[in-house]
């Protein structure tokens, strides 16, 4: 408990709260229907960036997030992957 506070304090790296990654999920989500990209093709091309990725790359999967950020101007795609370390060839 006191280790969980002290985290707190130090501005360590913590879970995000439950509110901001529903907030996450519902931009994604009236951005995706505004560009009308559907859920299946966001997870596909999901899936797809990481094989490619990861044949280069080893990567955190869970640390990986692909978002897309949308203004009046442009739409863009954001993905963001913590690489682990480079594969030899």
């Amino acid at each position: 408990m006191l280790n969980n506070l002290l985290q707190k304090m130090m501005g360590s790296k913590e879970e995000p709260r439950s509110s901001e990654v529903a907030r996450k999920r519902l931009k994604l989500a009236l951005v995706c229907d505004s560009l009308e990209v559907s859920d299946e093709v966001l997870s596909n091309l999901r899936e797809d960036l990481l094989k490619v990725i990861s044949s280069y790359f080893e990567i955190d999967r869970a640390g990986f997030s692909l978002d897309i950020d949308k203004t009046d101007d442009y739409s863009a795609l954001v993905m963001n992957t913590p690489i682990l370390s480079s594969l030899r060839r």
